[in-house]
């Protein structure tokens, strides 16, 4: 059956989605492809499941022969690297691109105390998830179409709330991405382009798991009321509203996304 112009909302409209091979990310690609938007699909090294990504969404696509997804390679703590991205990206699409959503992130898998953490770590981490959004909100914030459908979406976590021991420095990464989005939205004030930072809670991805032990992973269980870890389609949906017409009211805000755990 076809899907009808009036259910894809984001028709036509380019999307890029950093981190977006794996976790969230791969939620957040499925789901903007599904309602309409062409989306570039960044990794950082391994290109095999970004390939295959962007493979599966070309091929479910039989209605139009443009491509729907493309994976490119690009490091976002490199300035260099990130012009490129969104450069091809307008290039492989042939258009402005209307939305961003910033998902590259890393976490200490030690979960060590700050008293513990190694200053490499500490730098890594504010790399990543610090700096990479900082250089793809800048850039967003400069190329994005000002027509009313441009959207910047940061991801943080619902941590910087709970503020559990063992992650001072992702929470302290994530923490300065929530105060630069809330300046972001400020600033962009004429050019119709929203920003807003999502904050997970606990989600059954890769990141989650690793370095958990069964038992510390049941407590996140326990805590929520809802009984579950959170799925990355819970994730990606608040994502796809906000890229939406519908989300053009929400500006500037961060959106705990979990579950009751942190509230």
């Amino acid at each position: 059956m076809e899907v009808s112009q009036s259910l894809l909302p984001l028709k036509d409209r380019v999307a890029i989605v950093t981190g977006g091979s794996r976790g969230i990310g791969h939620a957040i690609v499925n789901h903007l492809q599904s309602l309409g938007a062409r989306v570039a699909i960044n990794y950082a090294s391994n290109s095999t499941q970004a390939d295959l990504l962007a493979s599966e969404l070309n091929a479910s696509c039989t209605t139009d022969h443009h491509p729907q997804a493309v994976a490119i390679k690009a490091d976002v703590s490199d300035p260099e690297q990130v012009k490129l991205l969104f450069d091809k990206t307008e290039q492989e699409f042939g258009s402005k691109i209307h939305i961003l959503v910033n998902c590259a992130g890393i976490m200490d898998q030690k979960y060590p105390t700050l008293a513990n953490t190694a200053v490499e770590d500490w730098d890594m981490t504010f790399n990543i998830n610090t700096k990479g959004s900082f250089l793809c909100c800048r850039e967003a914030a400069r190329r994005l179409t000002r027509d009313g459908r441009g959207r910047i979406i940061t991801i943080s976590t619902s941590l910087v709330g709970s503020l559990l021991p063992g992650y001072a420095a992702y929470v302290a990464s994530k923490a300065a991405i929530e105060s630069m989005t809330k300046i972001l939205a400020k600033e962009l004030k004429g050019t119709k382009i929203t920003a807003n930072c999502v904050a997970p809670g606990p989600v059954a991805t890769e990141l989650f798991f690793a370095g958990k032990t069964e038992e510390t992973i049941q407590r996140f269980v326990d805590g929520c009321p809802l009984g579950r870890l959170g799925e990355p389609k819970d994730i990606a949906g608040i994502v796809g509203f906000l890229a939406s017409d519908a989300g053009e009211w929400t500006n500037g805000q961060v959106i705990r996304v979990n579950g009751g755990v942190v509230v």
